[in-house]
């Protein structure tokens, strides 16, 4: 039996593994927000996670705490929301709309790709590029019959090469200061009554969103922005909460790269990660032509476009000084287009496989 080593954290009671992960995590999440990189309280904590799970930790984060997170970035994301803003998108729905069917088709061009040259099942690889929330896709993907283990592998590879590639692009990019209305909804001097109310706001929205996929997220965002824009609520969150949020949906994303994971999937691994470039550089150019239908800056329709998740995209927009209403709107609409759509480009991509 080989003995076990420093690098190996499996035999580590886990309490030591928690304080390790926490100390790292905040280390590298504060390290990188030093040097300024976009979403660093996210993609810090990220990081160390998906070191943890190679290393064979046995700790996971519990997933009410990471529905906890998603529902503090729907908050956060709710702030920006004005009638200006909402105004705005109901002015660009059609080519709002054009977008999601133009990254839906996307998608699946590289998952028949990778049915073709790859040799994944096609079923599979319909769910794995699926530009849609991680865990709604493998949640659908094993009602279908794909490979859940697969399809979660391939989503989160993408997510990781989403975020990484997201932070690079918007510290080149970065649109500069931010309008009031989509500034941080933090004060030095916090509000407790309206702390109090902002807090409940997440709860009931996370709770009334537990069985809609990504629910965590968009119904907390969906209250807020109606408290908001009514003047019944002023959204309240301050910067120690949101770092918590962001460090949550970090450790549980990363922490899911377990050992196992990875040797089942180790030789498809490059695969992987070409066909999650791939789309993304398809992505990235099918949002210079929304940038001029729209008229907007190429950073917010980057990463309105780009194939990751919600809430990684609305942390790197609310950093960035992006515009988050177009961000949140496109990014949602997207989200709803592929669960609806989803089993039906799956059995297509089945049938040409076939053919």
């Amino acid at each position: 039996m080989p003995r076990p080593t420093l690098l190996t954290l499996r035999h580590w009671p886990p309490l030591g593994q928690w304080l390790l992960l926490i100390v790292l995590a905040g280390g590298l999440g504060q390290l990188l927000k030093y040097f300024a990189v976009p979403a660093a309280l996210f993609i810090g904590p990220m990081l160390v996670a998906i070191g943890f799970g190679a290393s064979g930790a046995s700790i996971r984060l519990n997933r009410h705490l990471f529905r906890l997170g998603q529902g503090c970035v729907g908050l956060i994301v709710a702030h920006s929301m004005s009638m200006a803003v909402l105004l705005s998108v109901l002015q660009s729905w059609p080519v709002m709309l054009f977008s999601t069917v133009l990254t839906v088709l996307l998608s699946a061009v590289v998952g028949l790709g990778m049915v073709r040259y790859g040799g994944f099942p096609a079923s599979t690889a319909a769910w794995g590029t699926a530009p849609g929330a991680a865990s709604a896709m493998v949640s659908m993907a094993e009602d279908y019959g794909a490979d859940s283990r697969i399809v979660a592998t391939m989503q989160y590879v993408r997510v990781v090469c989403v975020v990484m590639i997201g932070a690079l692009v918007s510290s080149v990019l970065g649109v500069g200061d931010a309008p009031a209305h989509l500034l941080a909804p933090s004060t030095p001097a916090i509000d407790l009554g309206q702390f109090g109310l902002s807090v409940v706001t997440i709860v009931i929205g996370v709770l009334l969103g537990s069985r809609i996929p990504a629910g965590a997220l968009l119904l907390p965002l969906l209250l807020g922005g109606i408290l908001q824009v009514s003047g019944l609520v002023e959204i309240t969150l301050p910067d120690w909460l949101l770092a918590i949020a962001y460090a949550c949906l970090g450790c549980y994303i990363g922490l899911r790269f377990d050992r196992a994971t990875i040797a089942y999937v180790w030789r498809r691994l490059p695969v992987m990660i070409g066909a999650s470039l791939i789309l993304i550089v398809l992505c990235a150019a099918s949002a210079w032509l929304i940038a001029w239908l729209l008229s907007k800056d190429y950073l917010s329709v980057y990463l309105a476009t780009s194939p990751g998740g919600l809430d990684s995209m609305a942390i790197i927009a609310l950093d960035t000084h992006a515009d988050v209403g177009l961000v949140l709107a496109m990014q949602t609409l997207r989200l709803f287009g592929v669960i609806v759509t989803g089993a039906f480009f799956a059995r297509q991509i089945i049938r040409l496989s076939e053919r």
